[in-house]
């Protein structure tokens, strides 16, 4: 039962990670109907803009470790929002009317450059967090000593999901998208800027993919250049799990792959966790084409 446990809170902690990359990757498809290949290199710029922040500009060494951390946390999540946006404004929106071929080349096309420039900028070499921005303590939970820091990434990343999920459901802004999101010339008709609410998307998506870069920095000790491709592979098998386009599904799907990644590696073998989450994936989109809580829709003539 211990081991149980210990690798179902390993399994929650890395799925919140993947399902915060993968509302990146489902509000993109929500509203574009586009699949946001750059979207993992952005969780990598957020890793890499989070150590330097911490490290080479020192914020952890004039601030307390706590505040340091927050602060970094809303600094790399508006950093990577402000990237986010432009790769919209530069790579997308010129092409919004064109062959939906040439966005999904656009979006590969900014996931090189992002790729390369960061190991140009960079170096590509493995980078290792400082041992003091990764303490050791632990807590207490049903009988278990977890690290803080698990703990915490838990958390912060419910906490970012309810947030996102409170302002989509009950916000004007939040409604707008939906309408969108359903429906791009009803939204216009009834007023709405979609050129606003889609670079709404493009801020919000890859803010919480940057944020989720810094965490997975934080949790595991190192990050590298190529980090972008694995997680993002990860996070949108985890959107296409849920339902792509479904914000609820995204969350659910990043949970559940975490979860049985976790408990493949502790019951069955490390080596083969990647292939049992596949194989989990295959069944259940058998069974639902459409993802855990996705919807079949009309296609309209």
């Amino acid at each position: 039962m211990e081991q149980f446990l210990q690798q179902l809170l390993n399994g929650l902690a890395v799925g919140g990670i993947y399902a915060l990359v993968a509302l990146g990757y489902t509000m993109v498809y929500g509203v574009l109907k586009l699949i946001n290949f750059a979207h993992g290199d952005l969780f990598t710029i957020g890793a890499y803009l989070g150590l330097t922040l911490l490290v080479s500009c020192q914020i952890a060494g004039h601030l307390p470790l706590a505040m340091a951390v927050l602060l970094v946390f809303v600094m790399v999540g508006l950093l990577v929002a402000l990237i986010g946006y432009l790769l919209e404004r530069a790579a997308y929106r010129p092409l919004r009317n064109a062959s939906r071929l040439s966005a999904v080349v656009s979006a590969l096309g900014a996931s090189i450059f992002f790729q390369n420039a960061i190991m140009l900028i960079y170096e590509p070499r493995v980078y290792v967090f400082p041992d003091f921005l990764r303490p050791s303590t632990t807590v207490s939970l049903l009988g278990l000593d977890i690290p803080l820091v698990r703990v915490l990434i838990i958390a912060a990343s419910v906490l970012l999901m309810c947030c996102l999920w409170a302002f989509i459901q009950k916000t004007r802004t939040g409604t707008a998208i939906r309408a969108v999101a359903l429906d791009q010339g009803a939204a216009r008709l009834v007023g709405i800027n979609v050129d606003r609410i889609i670079s709404l998307v493009f801020l919000i998506g890859p803010g919480l993919g940057g944020i989720a870069g810094l965490m997975v920095g934080l949790y595991y000790g190192q990050i590298d250049f190529t980090m972008g491709w694995g997680y993002g592979m990860k996070a949108f098998i985890a959107a296409i799990l849920g339902g792509i386009g479904n914000i609820p599904g995204a969350m659910l799907g990043g949970f559940l792959l975490g979860v049985i990644e976790a408990l493949a590696a502790g019951y069955i073998s490390m080596a083969w966790k990647d292939a049992i989450a596949f194989f989990v994936l295959i069944i259940i989109l058998i069974f639902r084409p459409t993802g855990l809580l996705g919807e079949r829709t009309a296609d309209k003539l």
